[in-house]
């Protein structure tokens, strides 16, 4: 298995919620990540979209981070939510994220 194949394992996406209006998408974070400009630790996150502002919300916490994310919409639908990411020294970053059930990818 290559680096990156074993990151997404770890990066691990988990299934999608919908709250009201807004969808929200749960994924696990298996080491230190960045994502934009954060810097979030290891566990779980939903995951909120609104315009150009990407929101993780800490599960266990409650704690809000946000960042600037490029809202891209695909052809085709993704069915399930995916990370990519790169590792760099111990942090894993995040290049994007793929929205199950949406045509949404988000680029950091």
């Amino acid at each position: 298995m290559t680096a990156k194949s074993l990151l997404l394992a770890g990066v691990l996406a988990l299934s999608t919620l919908s709250l009201a209006s807004a969808k929200t998408f749960e994924i696990s974070l298996a080491g230190p990540t960045k994502a934009g400009n954060l810097t979030l630790k290891p566990g779980q996150y939903r995951l909120k979209v609104d315009g150009t502002k990407a929101t993780f919300t800490e599960v266990e916490t409650s704690k809000q981070f946000t960042t600037t994310v490029k809202v891209d919409t695909t052809d085709k639908k993704f069915d399930d939510t995916r990370v990519d990411a790169n590792k760099e020294g111990t942090t894993d970053v995040i290049k994007d994220i793929e929205l199950g059930g949406t045509k949404t990818k988000l680029e950091f």
